[in-house]
């Protein structure tokens, strides 16, 4: 299991430092949550602040856009060459077109499903995706419950994967912790992003993120 936690958690007054903890605490991609304001009812960072991020990280970015207009954001932060970029594809008309200038970016394109989408919806872009994040709660907020029908929802979304491209991966993004990580492990699910339990887990940030793995 790869361990993706979100700096929608960290102290934003010490950011260096909390994204620094997490790298050294073993994750493997440090999770950038981008929301606009309108896609979503929240507004989280740019480009100036994720540059921060990107100097103090040593491990990949994988960032999460939670946007309007996402070809605008795509250019945005392309230049500071994260691993992945997502985006809903709720909030997109022509995902193939994005796709491909993602990867045209040397950047992993991913589409990321809010928890009311079935996986069928994206059955014929597998193709041309690196990965999915398959959201567990409502997109907006760090600290939600996990939806346990996510569980049902990765099943099938495993097996189109088998059948249409299984190099790409899953990951699955809110209320994540060590006891339902178990059963998203059995489900199929390759990487989890976890905010609150990582940075707020009473044993320390490293040890939240072992539990994980």
């Amino acid at each position: 299991m790869l361990v993706a936690p979100s700096i929608l958690s960290a102290d934003f007054g010490h950011l260096a430092r909390d994204v620094a903890a997490i790298c050294e605490g073993g994750c493997d991609l440090v999770h950038v949550d981008v929301m606009d304001g309108h896609f979503v009812p929240n507004l989280t960072i740019g480009p100036v602040v994720v540059e921060a991020v990107a100097k103090a990280a040593t491990k990949p970015l994988d960032i999460h856009l939670m946007v309007q207009n996402n070809s605008f954001f795509v250019e945005l932060f392309a230049p500071l060459k994260p691993q992945y970029i997502s985006f809903h594809i709720e909030e997109e008309k022509h995902p193939h077109r994005l796709m491909q200038k993602i990867r045209s970016l040397g950047i992993r394109p991913a589409i990321t499903l809010n928890p009311h989408t079935p996986p069928e919806a994206i059955e014929f872009l597998l193709e041309d995706v690196d990965m999915v994040l398959l959201m567990s709660v409502n997109p907006g907020f760090g600290g939600q419950s996990f939806i346990p029908s996510v569980i049902e929802k990765t099943k099938r979304l495993k097996t189109l994967i088998q059948k249409r491209n299984p190099n790409c991966l899953i990951e699955v993004d809110g209320g994540v912790n060590d006891v339902n990580v178990k059963e998203l492990a059995a489900a199929g699910v390759d990487i989890v992003v976890a905010g609150s339990f990582v940075y707020k887990h009473p044993d320390g940030i490293a040890k939240a993120i072992a539990a994980l793995k």
